[in-house]
């Protein structure tokens, strides 16, 4: 039954709510007859001039410059094999979005109905024009080795298979660090390829270009052992030919420092394994299931020093970190190919980033305490925000000093300066906040999962390993709605109004009348507001039956959050519960408060809210940044408006003088550097990007964060409850089912970090 879920949701994914993955959108403005009249007839023919007279201009006026093709014939797609060109479109798509996603490259991709190889070539020469770069992809063996060949030659456009080079490029980095780690030198080292297609071809030959043997590797295919006295050798497999006297693996593997895996699943056994080396390395990379088990071998070999391609174990391979970026440089120096010398050096940028220390905000999207360079961190990690920024500049380095640079770059500062901007898109942080979810999934109570919304969310969130939902409401209410939707996991249903849970009710009763009763409740009363399901969501948590929950989808924002705060309280050393948002904007996060609760808060009390902003803001692994916002700059108002802030300033940087925070400040001066440091160096905000803003009342900070989100239709996560014992958060009135999956993952890491300070307590 569950793969028939992952089927429909795949469906729906790539269905709804527009076909496809990708689309088209312009880049210039085009609301007025003259926009339309310079974008094309007549004014059009003025840049079509100028590229007659001058081909390279075309780089100057159109998107050429940074628009790939990803090109298929379906011929070797995925472990899906020859399924056409038609059906490999979607994987097509999806190398398309990584491109984006990733580096900031457009790609148009392109299924060709064409076997032939020499139709292909002929095909994709004569669209050659059209594009910057030419991804080839999922397209069969022998023939993809003539196919780029020819096109490498014939092309003056940079040009990379990538099945065959991404993955050469990302395990070469990994065996690099590998050896290093095993204390083995590349020359010397025996190596076994199992698999012989375009990605082992290229892998055995790049790893050569580092220094490995011929005589030192033994490649393997489906027939076994290609030994030179094998008849019908292909003239790729022929260059790896061994005259050594075996025909098996197992025999292969005795005395060998290195398995490198592209073949079959569960193909490498223990025994295989114990008759290697001291220290063995094992890239076990066959997907979903390697040639052997993680644990299995892990298990088998103490000493073992693996990676495979999945994501759920400690060094994926993934080519990921390599194309994107490859292409990046590539494309920035107008590279005419991609050479030997621009794969080796993004092999070597990709194996020295692994061994410098880790930003935190990717330990914290891989729930590590500290990543550290070792036989478990031998390559980056995909999330890993200087991958932009270091590979591209060591590929268009090579790419000038070996002479097929048509643009060098100048200004090697401003362009990483330009790189590390390309990252300002929300879709790779909602990636790390999902991720960090995942890596310990809490329970998360949702008190309202009698709507339709929910329960699709409450779903995904199931699924996906985000959290692990506790449904309050009618149960024949919840059992209907996920039957309309093919939700069948077992998943708990909590009803306070029946018997069925009244043991729980009166417990929670008691619990909660003890913190009341001399506040004028008697413990009937706590009993009947205890069938209310915030109530009874709050008390779960509280009691720690449940680590998190949600509300807010139905009901007004003041009558959800009284019962959270009568419940669980507020923490050690908290005067008032405040609200921020998380808005995912183009310059990357930007937290504002108080969006929710404080109406007007006084100077000090302002200050704690920045404070717990800040503290909000480190648990995503970013250093708050926070400026305290007024219609004055720097105490130049003698309004009490403008005083209090300015008053909030002083205890800010009298109580936390570590914390980096100023104002007050006008909230252009303070998203604007520029303009901030020709008004007022002096300000600690000053060659700093802000981060988080703190709005002087709630009135500002309410109608700036939903003018923002509509306007620029910037995606907000939020509000997100600060101070409170326990974890609880409130969805907006009508939340999507994207906002609700969101900020269940927000709830979910803020339990995290909850029980974490918990513990050490």
């Amino acid at each position: 039954m569950k793969n028939n879920q992952q089927r429909r949701q795949a469906l729906v994914y790539h269905a709804k709510p527009k076909p496809g993955k990708t689309e088209v959108v312009p880049t210039k403005s085009y609301r007025t007859q003259r926009d339309l009249a310079l974008a094309y007839s007549p004014g059009v023919a003025i840049p079509c001039q100028e590229i007659e007279k001058k081909p390279d201009d075309v780089y100057k006026y159109t998107n050429k410059g940074n628009l790939v093709a990803v090109i298929s014939n379906g011929t070797a797609v995925l472990g899906l094999g020859d399924i056409g060109p038609e059906a490999s479109k979607p994987v097509m798509e999806g190398k398309a979005l990584l491109f984006k996603i990733f580096a900031d490259i457009d790609v148009f991709d392109i299924e060709i109905n064409e076997k032939d190889p020499e139709k292909f070539i002929q095909t994709v020469k004569a669209i050659a024009p059209t594009f910057g770069g030419i991804n080839l992809e999922d397209i069969k063996a022998p023939e993809a080795f003539e196919i780029e060949n020819r096109l490498k030659e014939e092309l003056d456009i940079p040009l990379m298979h990538d099945d065959q080079h991404g993955t050469a490029i990302i395990s070469c980095a990994a065996l690099i660090n590998a050896l290093e780690l095993s204390d083995k030198k590349i020359d010397e080292v025996k190596i076994v390829i199992s698999g012989a297609g375009a990605a082992a071809i290229s892998c055995t030959r790049l790893y050569q270009s580092f220094g490995a043997k011929n005589e030192n590797i033994v490649m393997l295919d489906s027939k076994g052992v290609i030994r030179n006295s094998r008849p019908d050798l292909s003239s790729q497999k022929a260059e790896f030919a061994t005259d050594r006297e075996i025909d098996t693996l197992a025999e292969a593997m005795i005395g060998a420092d290195v398995f490198i895996g592209l073949s079959q699943p569960n193909i490498l056994n223990e025994k295989m394994l114990l008759s290697m080396t001291k220290n063995p390395i094992v890239f076990a990379m066959a997907n979903p299931t390697p040639e052997i088990d993680y644990d299995l071998a892990c298990k088998t070999r103490d000493d073992i020093i693996m990676a495979t391609g999945r994501s759920d174990h400690p060094n994926q391979v993934n080519n990921v970190l390599g194309f994107p970026f490859i292409f990046r440089g590539a494309l920035d120096v107008r590279a005419t190919k991609i050479n030997e010398a621009m794969k080796m050096a993004a092999v070597k940028a990709l194996a020295k980033l692994a061994k410098q220390s880790v930003p935190e905000r990717v330990n914290i999207a891989y729930e590590e305490t500290k990543l550290n360079f070792g036989k478990d961190y031998i390559i980056p990690k995909p999330f890993d925000p200087r991958l932009i920024v270091e590979v591209p500049v060591a590929v268009a380095k090579a790419a000038i000093a070996s002479g097929v640079a048509q643009e060098p770059i100048e200004d090697w500062m401003r362009y990483e300066l330009e790189l590390a901007e390309r990252l300002g898109g929300h879709q790779k942080i909602l990636r790390m906040i999902h991720d960090r979810a995942k890596s310990e999934p809490k329970t998360i109570v949702f008190a309202e999962a009698d709507q339709l919304d929910v329960i699709k969310a409450a779903q995904i969130i199931h699924e996906e390993r985000i959290g692990i939902p506790i449904l309050l409401g009618n149960k024949e209410t919840i059992q209907n709605l996920m039957e309309s939707i093919e939700f069948e996991e077992d998943v708990k249903i909590i009803d306070p109004k029946t018997d069925e849970h009244i043991e729980s009710r009166r417990r929670y009763a008691k619990a909660f009348w003890e913190t009341q009763k001399r506040r004028g409740k008697t413990l009937y009363e706590c009993d009947s507001l205890l069938r209310e399901r915030n109530y009874f969501a709050a008390m779960m948590v509280r009691e720690g039956d449940a680590d998190t929950m949600l509300s807010g989808f139905s009901r007004k924002y003041p009558a959800v959050v009284k019962p959270i705060l009568e419940v669980m309280g507020k923490a050690k050393g908290v005067d008032k519960v405040a609200a921020t948002n998380l808005m995912l904007t183009k310059r990357g996060m930007l937290f504002l408060s108080d969006t929710s609760i404080n109406v007007d808060p006084s100077s000090k009390e302002l200050a704690k809210i920045a404070h717990m902003t800040s503290q909000t803001v480190k648990m995503f692994g970013v250093e708050p940044v926070v400026a305290l916002l007024s219609y004055n700059n720097f105490g130049s108002s003698p309004f009490p408006q403008a005083k209090k802030v300015s008053q909030a300033v002083s205890y800010l940087h009298r109580m936390f003088p570590d914390l980096i925070a100023d104002g007050p400040v006008q909230s252009d001066f303070a998203l604007n550097n520029e303009m901030l440091g020709e008004r007022f160096p002096f300000s600690f905000l000053h060659n700093r990007n802000v981060n988080t803003l703190i709005f002087p009342n709630l009135d500002a900070a309410n109608i700036t964060y939903k003018i923002i989100k509509e306007l620029d239709n910037t995606l907000s996560i939020g509000p997100i409850l600060m101070g409170l014992q326990q974890s609880a958060h409130i969805l907006q009135l009508g939340a999507s089912v994207d906002e609700i999956v969101n900020m269940a993952a927000i709830a979910g890491i803020d339990s995290q970090e909850k029980l974490k300070l918990k513990a050490k307590k």
